[in-house]
């Protein structure tokens, strides 16, 4: 005779939340702590960043458009404009060759100093700006390592144009590096395999295949290296001098007309930098919003 099988032995009962588990529904927060966190961060945003950008435009026109354009075309302001455009547009072609170089080497080879270069490459985001200009001092200064030859073939870096760019170039380094890097790891190296075994050779997977495939992270991290390269203060304060109307960048010359209480000039010229950083974000947006997808491996490290 056969005995009826005993299911609930076999099938436990479901548990109220068990749907809920097997359809990965999301569980939020109350309504309250939702609306108290979005409420602080707007809070944040007005108080330390809208509320000072707008403040900045507010002094730079207190005085009328026509004193606010008279402080941008002064001759100081000029000659500090002129050189802030120089050394973006030495600094950031002299990242974007080392970025591409460092990162094609570290994603696309094995060597064994690998994770040496990559420290390397990350050391101005964790050295001061301040120590990075004293170094060139150390290296480049009347009784530095290179002063005295220097010197004596009279050829001058500090408190010339040649010292801003070095430092400039220094502290924006990893910008474009370390936008690379991850987008060629996620990249890998089929693309480049498969054109090298048709014949393809280096400078020609250089240029149809691997530039292609990275150009919008290039764009994206040649955006933030020209940002930073014409806001820098801090190793261009330490190597510049300070000589107005040939060594004074944008930055250093908001400085300088600040502490003379200039300060309709001073934030004159600080609105214009407000304007390139609303300009870089801008087109930062606008690429990630374009190309989100291959932006977004940039960020997977």
């Amino acid at each position: 005779m056969n005995r009826p099988v005993d299911h609930t032995l076999q099938d436990p009962p479901k548990l109220p939340f068990e749907p809920l588990i097997q359809k990965n529904a999301v569980i939020t927060e109350a309504r309250w702590v939702r609306v108290s966190l979005t409420a602080a961060a707007l809070i944040f945003l007005l108080g330390f960043l809208l509320m000072p950008l707008i403040a900045v435009f507010v002094e730079a026109l207190r005085n009328g458009i026509g004193a606010y354009f008279e402080a941008i075309v002064e001759d100081d302001a000029m000659a500090a404009i002129r050189l802030t455009l120089t050394v973006s547009l030495i600094a950031v072609p002299l990242n974007l060759v080392f970025g591409v170089i460092a990162a094609w080497a570290i994603t696309k080879h094995s060597f064994r100093f690998k994770q040496l270069l990559i420290t390397l490459i990350d050391l101005p985001f964790s050295v001061s700006p301040v120590v990075s200009g004293l170094i060139y001092v150390l290296i480049f200064g009347a009784q530095g390592w290179a002063g005295p030859w220097m010197s004596e073939h009279e050829f001058k870096v500090l408190f010339a144009v040649p010292g801003i760019v070095l430092a400039t170039t220094f502290v924006t380094f990893p910008f474009i590096a370390r936008e690379l890097i991850p987008l060629m790891q996620a990249q890998g190296t089929d693309d480049e395999q498969a054109a090298l075994s048709l014949g393809a050779n280096g400078w020609q997977v250089f240029w149809r295949v691997t530039l292609p495939n990275i150009r919008w992270g290039l764009l994206y991290g040649v955006l933030l290296c020209n940002a930073r390269a014409m806001g820098e203060f801090g190793a261009v304060s330490v190597v510049s001098g300070h000589i107005r109307g040939l060594t004074n960048t944008m930055p250093l010359h908001v400085e300088i007309l600040y502490n003379e209480y200039n300060f309709s000039a001073a934030f004159a010229v600080a609105s214009l930098l407000a304007m390139l950083a609303l300009l870089t974000l801008g087109l930062k947006s606008l690429l990630e919003w374009r190309h989100g997808n291959e932006l977004a491996a940039t960020r997977r490290h």
